[in-house]
């Protein structure tokens, strides 16, 4: 079974059976539940719709559409666009809410519906509730014929999204296009192949080395932007001697680099780097969540500023932004938030903020590499069954631990503060497995500390 529904949308396989799989009557049955959340707020609605490029994304699209339509909803369809672009379109359509057609970073037989409310952000967790329940009941009330909703497309808001990032009080065009660099880009064959050559063009790069920017949604790679599936593009940042290799996800909300030297930047440290230079110019607090590095917290804290942690997911980092007025913040995915452009992550203008940063630092990214703490994050897995019972397990690890700094606002993450070591456990909204993320000041060290971990867990579950 592969159809999850979670309180900030849907995802699945496409094909196989109804409520097994992404099927099209799963689609229509989710995105009805939607409109009808809607509707609650207001008789006469408006939905803004985008996609990434994956093969399945037109027909989804298609129904989607179809459906709010058919509940008496206009729709505003940008077709071929970005998660953030989707997020920035929605308050300035005065929509009532959001539609992204995207599986994220998974491969191309998924696709998902993710929502977002008035403000172009991820709905609430009360939101999602009421949402799973309306389509599980199948409530629904269609629209006479006479009451129908209209369909618009408007292909204009990539660039508008770019105008607004040109405008931003922090993005330096002049020291951009001074330093006349040289970038090489994969999209994944998405629409970050529209946008981010296209951004890079506006910002003033004297060259854009392409690869994989066509978006017809055959993925040429593994879509999630991490250094195993990037080898490709290390290379030709090496061999067309690029200064940056700047790669996306298929909906351009996560955003990872290589340097020079053709290694990667480290996609924990995207944001790090552009909170360090966001700090420079702007104090003030900011946020990640639970399984991001230490290294944010100690740039902050050297800027003056304060840190907090918040659990996983876009929605909570939001909201423990809003809750510190944070002047930056996002994931450790290589996800960046700049609220005075939207709440949401946005690759686009964290590309800006890094060149710009960049530029004006004058280095190597390397060399910038090398200037920020020196921490390695242990990824892990463990495959759960049935018969594991999840919380059991989270708080013994949580009783073990005790005597350490214990935080649960999302599973059970264990600071070991004199070793500047934590180690997070929590159960995937996404997938079956139990995520085990440990962090030290070197990748030995970070290793050992998961291996420790996840013993400790094999022992519980037997």
């Amino acid at each position: 079974m592969t159809l999850i529904k979670s309180i900030s949308g849907i995802r699945g396989t496409i094909g196989g059976k109804t409520g097994d799989n992404l099927t099209p009557v799963d689609v229509v049955k989710f995105a009805a539940a939607f409109g009808t959340l809607l509707k609650k707020k207001g008789p006469k609605t408006k939905v803004v719709i985008g996609r990434d490029a994956r093969m399945s994304g037109e027909m989804v699209s298609t129904l989607v559409c179809s459906t709010l339509q058919g509940l008496g909803i206009d729709v505003i369809d940008l077709g071929l666009s970005t998660t953030p672009t989707v997020e920035i379109a929605v308050p300035l359509e005065k929509a009532a809410g959001g539609i992204i057609l995207t599986a994220s970073h998974n491969p191309s037989q998924w696709n998902a519906l993710k929502l977002l409310n008035a403000k172009g952000e991820f709905i609430s967790g009360a939101e999602g509730q009421e949402v799973l329940k309306l389509a599980e009941r199948e409530d629904f009330d269609f629209a006479a014929v006479e009451a129908l909703g209209k369909y618009t497309r408007n292909d204009s808001y990539i660039k508008k999204h770019i105008g607004l990032i040109l405008k931003h009080k922090l993005v330096d065009v002049k020291a951009i296009k001074a330093a006349k660099f040289k970038i090489a880009v994969d999209a994944v064959n998405s629409s970050g192949g529209i946008a981010v050559p296209q951004l890079l063009k506006a910002l003033g790069v004297k060259k854009v080395v392409e690869l994989y920017c066509e978006p017809n949604g055959k993925f040429p790679h593994n879509p999630e932007p991490l250094p195993e599936h990037l080898t490709k593009i290390s290379s030709v940042v090496k061999k067309e001697k690029c200064h940056l290799g700047i790669v996306v996800d298929p909906d351009v909300d996560r955003l990872a680099l290589i340097q020079e030297d053709g290694k990667p930047f480290g996609e924990e440290y995207t944001l790090v780097a552009v909170a360090d230079y966001v700090l420079s110019r702007k104090k003030g607090n900011t946020v990640s969540n639970l399984s991001s590095t230490r290294a944010l917290r100690d740039v902050t804290e050297t800027a003056g500023g304060k840190y907090t942690a918040a659990a996983v997911g876009e929605v909570n980092v939001v909201t423990a932004m809003k809750d510190s007025n944070a002047v930056i913040g996002g994931e450790g995915n290589g996800g960046i938030i700049v609220p005075d452009l939207h709440y949401g992550r946005d690759a686009l203008i964290g590309i800006a903020l890094f060149l710009s940063h960049l530029a004006r630092s004058k280095k190597k990214a390397s060399q910038l590499r090398a200037s920020y703490p020196a921490y390695f994050i242990s990824k892990n897995k463990i495959e759960l069954t049935p018969q594991i019972d999840v919380d059991n397990v989270l708080e013994k690890m949580k009783a073990k631990y005790a005597s350490e700094k214990v935080n649960t606002i999302d599973g059970v993450k264990i600071d070991f503060e004199a070793e500047k070591e934590w180690v997070h456990l929590r159960k995937s909204n996404t997938e079956p497995i139990i995520r085990i993320y440990a962090e030290s000041q070197n990748e030995k060290k970070a290793d050992m500390l998961a291996k420790r971990i996840i013993s400790d867990i094999q022992n519980i579950i037997a």
